[in-house]
């Protein structure tokens, strides 16, 4: 199995830039990673904000060669977030064989899945996969939300290694921060301050404004939660997928080449 990571700090959750052919902007990718390199603990392509689920294969897959090509050695964790369990199988088994250190995996697409059924799912990929999974607990695209009990569960998989959770009830994350033994990063950049020590934050906003992300994670106070509330406001980014206008600023900024 892939050597098992211990995850903190900041991990950006890369956008997916495209050029006029629709392919992956190899460039764009590198002038990204160079960006927001400094502080980052891990990189993240290919989760929500980076449209894994409605990219080509072929994209995905250069979208991740590129993110592991440019990334300088820090971790390099998927996205797998498919519809079907089959689905994020087949992608993990691509991803591990390209060399990424970690999977990023969500429940099925399929509202209102009963407990077991998410269970039985995060155990197959666990077992067929055997690489080291980090469970993405959001409610935007599957519609499901995981019990405590249920994540408890899942997190004594010997292979889970962590959490980006993004339920948005904060009172549950502080919860499951203190229930589990895996690291908990929290997802929702308006929640940040609220959440008693996470083990770092995945935030879309990291794309854009990286240091004001680590600034939180290194010296977490009120006056920092405004500032990224401000910013989020700035860029439109409170979207459950915000990538358009993160690609548009960037370019806006010379970061990448390509808005698309």
């Amino acid at each position: 199995m892939t050597e098992i990571i211990r995850l903190k700090g900041i991990i950006p959750p890369l956008i997916t830039p495209l050029n006029e052919l629709g392919d992956v902007c190899e460039e764009s990718v590198r002038n990204l990673i160079e960006y927001v390199h400094p502080y980052s603990s891990a990189l993240l392509p290919l989760l929500t904000t980076g449209e894994g689920w409605k990219l080509s294969k072929k994209q995905w897959i250069n979208m991740l060669e590129y993110t592991l090509k440019y990334s300088k050695g820090i971790p390099v964790v998927a996205g797998a977030e498919f519809p079907s369990t089959d689905q994020v199988i087949e992608y993990s088994l691509i991803a591990r064989n390209l060399g990424v250190n970690a999977i990023v995996v969500t429940t099925p697409f399929h509202q209102d899945l009963k407990q077991n059924q998410i269970f039985d799912h995060f155990y197959e990929i666990a077992a067929t996969v055997d690489m080291p999974i980090i469970i993405y607990h959001e409610q935007g695209f599957s519609k499901n939300t995981i019990e405590l009990e249920t994540m408890i569960k899942i997190c004594k998989f010997k292979n889970v290694v962590g959490i980006k959770e993004a339920s948005g009830d904060v009172v549950f994350t502080n919860k499951l921060i203190v229930s589990v033994q895996v690291p908990v990063f929290q997802g929702w950049e308006h929640l940040a301050f609220a959440t008693q020590n996470p083990a770092g934050y995945i935030f879309p906003l990291a794309n854009l404004e990286p240091q004001i992300c680590w600034k939180m994670y290194t010296h977490p106070s009120a006056n920092i939660q405004h500032q990224l509330d401000e910013l989020c406001k700035k860029y439109d980014i409170n979207d459950v997928a915000p990538s358009q206008n993160i690609k548009i600023h960037l370019k806006d900024k010379g970061i990448i080449l390509t808005q698309l």
